[in-house]
């Protein structure tokens, strides 16, 4: 089976279900398309009867830079231009970004066990997609990171704490810091790293292998795993989470942002929050 819609591609093989995100040229960057058309590949990799793991993958350099926000901040500006004479509306920002929420946890919820292969970018927006699949392998120079939470947004799935500890997801929420893909591997928010040219082909052979396990195992004992987080309080987390990711943007400072987006581009208005901290764009090459 097969299937080429516009943002992703999905086929099964050898047990495991791949869907491979294919907007190379943009970064993979999530857009309510690619939300829209993710959503429907999960429920269909989980419903497949002929696959037991679920592979999510992307081509070109990035697995996932985030959201289009040349997309987002225009949607924001525009939504603020319509809604001048009424007050932001708290309840139908979580619900919109909520619609988001719900496909990244999919991977979460999906009875199958999850994987992803990350190479390059993986930040924003990506990050709270990714860190609900149940296992994350590297290529070795990937980088993770939160660089909204220097301004306008946090983490939406609220996964940080769960998978990598009270510390240390202070040190990088608090910062918005980027994250090498190996020290993410020794701080536990990743299973581990592999050169990228064998990651296609590490990351395949850990779900055949996983897909050697019969389905009704591999089912009861995800749920047994994560049933842990759930009753840490991840749910709540979840919630607080979009809530205050809502908020973050339209603080003063996420509407100075918009603003200033507005007037000099994205790019520049991401360059001159990350200049001060020099990571991600504002890296010294």
């Amino acid at each position: 089976m097969s299937t080429k819609p516009g943002t992703l591609r999905t086929h099964v093989d050898e047990g495991v279900f791949v869907i491979t995100l294919s907007r190379a040229a943009e970064y993979n960057t999530i857009t309510p398309d690619l939300r829209d058309e993710l959503a429907a590949a999960i429920d269909a990799g989980d419903a497949a009867s002929e696959a037991h793991v679920i592979l999510l993958r992307a081509e070109g350099p990035a697995f996932c830079a985030g959201y289009g926000l040349d997309w987002s901040t225009a949607a924001q500006s525009a939504e603020r231009g319509a809604t001048q004479r009424r007050v932001w509306d708290s309840v139908s920002d979580m619900r919109m970004m909520g619609r988001f929420v719900e496909t990244y946890m999919k991977l979460w919820y999906a009875k199958k066990p999850t994987i992803a292969a990350v190479q390059g970018w993986c930040i924003g927006g990506g990050t709270d997609l990714v860190l609900c699949a149940d296992l994350i392998v590297a290529a070795d120079d990937a980088r993770f990171g939160y660089p909204p939470s220097r301004v306008w947004g946090t983490p939406t799935t609220a996964m940080w704490v769960y998978r990598m500890g009270l510390e240390q997801a202070k040190r990088y929420m608090l910062t918005g810091d980027e994250i090498p893909a190996q020290r993410a591997a020794e701080i536990g928010m990743i299973l581990e790293t592999v050169p990228e040219k064998v990651l296609l082909a590490h990351a395949t052979a850990l779900a055949e292998r996983m897909a050697l396990v019969p389905t009704s195992q591999l089912v009861m004992l995800k749920l047994l795993c994560n049933q842990t987080a759930e009753q840490m309080g991840l749910a709540s987390s979840r919630l607080l989470g979009t809530l205050f990711d809502g908020i973050a943007r339209h603080t003063q400072e996420g509407l100075d942002f918009v603003a200033r987006a507005q007037h000099v581009g994205f790019r520049q208005a991401v360059r001159e929050r990350d200049d001060p901290f020099g990571d991600y764009g504002s890296r010294k090459r």
